[in-house]
């Protein structure tokens, strides 16, 4: 198997390679859009499983809304039409006709979820309506990247609203916390959580709330945003209730989302030069099997053998690689792209020992363990190799947070080293603006945990925030 462009060497055409090689998906006929091959599917519905059941234990109930938005639900909210019109792709004709009123293609689903709440919600006894969809969105991408940005992509989105403020904040803190919690727990991705300045908030949202990762190249990530909407779409679309008191009042909303794009995140955080790595408790194959057939007739006791070790793995995500076209060692590459956590080897010698040898993807450690212990030993490495990966990516993090104290130290450490460049600010947008102009960084977060704050790293004025900033994605 060709090997793959080093990371050092080229770091988008290591990804690029990455996900055509590991056969991830592909670019599509039409620009911008990608396909989904079988195996990356497979790994986007480990996460949907995890996140579906995160969010139905939440009382959170799934529907599905039409793809197509009215023009006139668009623009009825003017930040979120001015936010998404660059973005948004509309149809005009239909059945050879032009249409009498444009229709978007779903970019997002806060208008038409928003008017469907404005009949479901009569009273105070409606509330909290909690809705979440599993669907594609379109927006039009100028610089497509697979998985990363693509004209159309898979997430799922949120929709709740409540009765006060608290309560669809509190909802909105939850959400971010559930992707915060999934990507630590699932994707060994380290996060760091907070709100959005101003200027890059959500279109339409009062406060948005993301958790955003580094990934190897010193470029951060947004992985999942949570938006407390306000009285903003409730006012544009007529949500409101009657409360105890007979009194109409409009409700509180929120949305919150995390698309396939976090599969780019992954490959970022964790792959290396021989390919994928990818955290076996969302892995489409945790345990890849590969008999070792030396030319000769396979024989009953050796498939007996193969199908004991399989057994003893039953509940795992376990696949047999039977190839026979294939040499060993072209095997052990293609497994190694495709990122499975944990490779047993099976030959004729572990056959008459009944001792298996191991080789984890994470450190290429080769290790031999007896039949009889191979369950409890699998268990421990994918465990421990969960834990590695998270550790690994925390230590990185940390470790590429650079504070600086002034405007040049800012330049010349963004320029250098990359990664996130953190120090006070003044909340101004003039120097979030010039910030952005300068050197292509944006305020990604404004962290939860604020630290001691002195003056603002580029007008040197009273700061009032410590903020993360960084080249991004």
């Amino acid at each position: 198997m060709q090997k793959l462009t080093s990371q050092q060497e080229d770091f988008p055409k290591w990804y690029q390679e990455i996900v055509e090689k590991a056969e991830l998906a592909e670019h599509s006929p039409v620009r911008g859009a990608m396909t989904i091959r079988p195996y990356g599917y497979s790994l986007w519905e480990n996460m949907v499983k995890v996140l579906d059941a995160m969010i139905k234990e939440a009382g959170v109930k799934n529907a599905y809304f039409p793809l197509f938005v009215p023009k006139s639900f668009i623009e009825k909210e003017a930040d979120h039409v001015e936010g998404f019109a660059p973005e948004i792709a509309w149809v005009t004709k239909g059945g050879g006709k032009d249409l009498e009123e444009p229709l978007a293609v779903r970019p997002t689903s806060e208008t038409v979820i928003g008017e469907a709440f404005s009949r479901w919600i009569q009273s105070y006894r409606d509330l909290p309506m909690k809705i979440n969809q599993w669907a594609n969105v379109v927006r039009w991408e100028l610089r497509p990247r697979l998985f990363m940005r693509t004209t159309e992509f898979l997430w799922q989105e949120g929709h709740t609203a409540h009765s006060s403020k608290a309560d669809a904040w509190d909802e909105a803190e939850r959400a971010l916390e559930m992707y915060k919690k999934f990507m630590h727990e699932y994707m060994a991705i380290y996060v760091t959580d907070g709100r959005k300045s101003e200027s890059e908030r959500f279109a339409g949202a009062e406060e948005t709330l993301t958790v955003e990762a580094l990934m190897k190249d010193g470029k951060a990530l947004q992985l999942g945003t949570s938006h407390y909407l306000g009285q903003n779409f409730s006012k544009a679309f007529g949500i409101d209730y009657l409360n105890e008191k007979d009194e109409r009042l409009l409700a509180h909303t929120t949305s919150w989302g995390i698309s396939t794009r976090t599969i780019g995140g992954l490959i970022m955080a964790h792959g290396d030069d021989r390919g994928l790595i990818i955290p076996p408790r969302i892995a489409p194959i945790q345990v890849v099997i590969v008999p070792i057939l030396g030319g000769e007739k396979v024989s009953q006791e050796f498939k007996l053998f193969i199908d004991k070790v399989e057994d003893e793995l039953s509940d795992l995500r376990t696949y047999i690689d039977w190839d026979d076209q294939k040499s060993p060692g072209w095997k052990f590459s293609e497994w190694e792209m495709k990122g499975v956590p944990l490779r047993v080897e099976v030959g004729a010698k572990e056959v008459n020992s009944q001792v298996l040898t191991t080789v984890c993807r994470d450190g290429g450690k080769k290790e031999s363990v007896q039949f009889s212990d191979i369950r409890e030993f699998v268990d421990k490495i994918l465990e421990d190799m969960h834990n590695n990966l998270l550790q690994l990516h925390k230590e990185f993090t940390l470790n590429n947070i650079n504070q600086v104290s002034n405007y040049d130290e800012f330049k010349s450490v963004l320029g250098a080293k990359g990664g996130f460049i953190s120090g006070a600010w003044c909340g101004g947008r003039g120097c979030e603006d010039k910030v952005k102009e300068d050197t292509s960084a944006t305020i990604r977060v404004v962290p939860f945990e604020q630290k001691e704050i002195g003056n603002c790293v580029v007008c040197e004025k009273k700061g009032i925030k410590y903020v993360l900033w960084a080249k991004a994605y």
